[in-house]
């Protein structure tokens, strides 16, 4: 699983013209779900993202994760972060999850995050076309991934 991180001020899905969801400070987290993904990569991002210490403390430093810092967390799929440009110009997905298998991992992956927190997850829509507004913190962006462990 590879996942972009961005500590945000608000975030938002829109599906079309309706709004699907929206948080306040927190995290976006963007995430791809590759061929062979496990319940181990799940658990070890869902885990890290949610005890990231990003958020600033009393003094201004980094060492308050999202739920330490009252903050929301969003969660969309985005398959392209699994995108492979080595050769050309048209970028491969080859390495993305097929659909049948990268939803369940989704759901699974929201759910547990929201067990780790404590607290409801928004989400995008699995599948669909979305814009995804949101505004930078920071700007505080970082990317994981399960297989790297980094």
């Amino acid at each position: 699983m590879r996942a972009v991180v961005q500590r945000v001020r608000e975030a938002a899905v829109h599906i079309g013209e309706r709004e699907h969801s929206r948080i306040g400070h927190g995290l976006l987290v963007l995430l791809g779900i590759e061929t062979g993904d496990t319940q181990d990569d799940l658990e070890w991002l869902a885990g890290k993202v949610a005890r990231m210490r990003i958020f600033p403390d009393a003094e201004g430093v980094m060492n308050l994760s999202v739920q330490e810092a009252g903050g929301s967390v969003m969660v969309v799929s985005q398959f392209t972060l699994l995108a492979s440009t080595r050769k050309g110009n048209r970028p491969s997905y080859s390495r993305a999850a097929p659909p049948e298998t990268a939803e369940p991992l989704y759901e699974e992956f929201v759910r547990r995050l929201s067990q780790m927190l404590g607290q409801p997850v928004a989400t995008g829509k699995f599948g669909a076309m979305m814009q995804v507004h949101l505004v930078n913190d920071g700007p505080v962006t970082l990317i994981m991934d399960s297989r790297l462990r980094e």
